[in-house]
């Protein structure tokens, strides 16, 4: 008697319906289409799936959307706190990686632009993807005034406004097309510049 290969086993149906609703709410973003303007009509159209199928999963597409653009978001890494230029750099190339695509790039400048809407989408994902990547920079830089790498009179908030600062800047105001692999190193080594301990 001969035996049927079994069928391989795929995604569950659910797993594919939630990419494909994540998808199309970063893809409707990216045309242009902001948080106000973007309806569960419009992501369900794009998804192919119902709108039962996302109100199953969010209560509304303010959760959504913030769910998506987490979705965008890399773990932070591993420093080896030996430098703080090192560290600096692994940092800052984290937020590099992802906003440097021109589609992130229009997403999260889209959902930023909204930070004082009535549900403040802006802010419930600065909270949650951006605060981290800010506590773990001003970790860096107290180590680095404390270890004498930086000035002894380093003004921390201030040096993690020029770090982040000119990352934004490059993320939101700077020349279109993805962001260059190295800019992480120089808006590092132009900040140390001005904050590193003088011999």
């Amino acid at each position: 008697m001969t035996t049927q290969p079994q069928a391989r086993a795929g995604r569950p149906r659910s797993e594919k319906a939630e990419k494909a609703i994540i998808e199309a709410t970063l893809d409707l973003i990216a045309e242009g289409l902001g948080v106000a303007e973007l309806t569960i009509e419009a992501i369900a159209a794009r998804a192919g799936v119902g709108k039962t199928t996302i109100y199953r999963r969010w209560a509304n597409k303010e959760d959504l959307v913030v769910d998506a653009l987490a979705t965008m978001r890399e773990p932070l890494p591993p420093l080896a706190g030996e430098s703080v230029r090192d560290d600096l750099i692994a940092l800052l190339d984290v937020v590099r990686r992802e906003v440097g695509h021109r589609r992130a790039r229009c997403v999260i400048n889209v959902a930023m632009s909204e930070a004082d809407s009535p549900k403040s989408v802006g802010k419930r994902f600065f909270k949650q993807a951006m605060e981290p990547r800010l506590t773990a920079i001003r970790r860096v830089l107290s180590r680095g005034r404390a270890n004498g790498e930086l000035d002894p009179d380093l003004d921390i908030d201030m040096g993690l406004a020029l770090l982040s600062g000119a990352l934004i800047w490059f993320g939101r105001w700077g020349p279109e097309g993805d962001l260059p692999e190295d800019l992480a190193e120089r808006i590092v080594d132009h900040a140390l510049e001005g904050i590193a301990r003088r011999a």
